[in-house]
């Protein structure tokens, strides 16, 4: 699967930076404070400013989905899989160890 090229961080005018992307091919974004349900950050993705409403509460620290990840598809974080996801994860979830498994011993699936 391709993964569109996410550049940059939280780019909101006149706010701090929130949100950090580590790597174009991520499918995930870490927060630097923690963040609301119900509250939208911004993220540049390929040049444009995507608007991302989270639907939970994300705490500093953890990751949240840039968009839609199927059950059992990898999650990406650092351009490298991470884990799988345990079930669907939605655009602006949180996503840690609930709906996460890691992968045994590294490598592909």
């Amino acid at each position: 699967m391709k993964y569109p090229v996410f550049r940059g961080e939280e780019v909101e005018m006149g706010k701090k930076i929130r949100v950090i992307v580590l790597n174009e091919n991520d499918n995930v974004a870490t927060t630097l404070e923690p963040l609301d349900a119900g509250s939208t950050v911004s993220v540049e993705v390929q040049g444009l400013v995507e608007k991302i409403k989270l639907i939970s509460n994300i705490p500093m620290g953890h990751k949240f989905a840039l968009w839609d990840i199927e059950e059992g598809a990898a999650v990406i974080k650092y351009g490298e899989p991470i884990g799988w996801s345990a079930a669907k994860i939605s655009r602006g979830e949180h996503v840690h160890v609930h709906n996460v498994a890691s992968q045994p011993g590294g490598g592909a699936r």
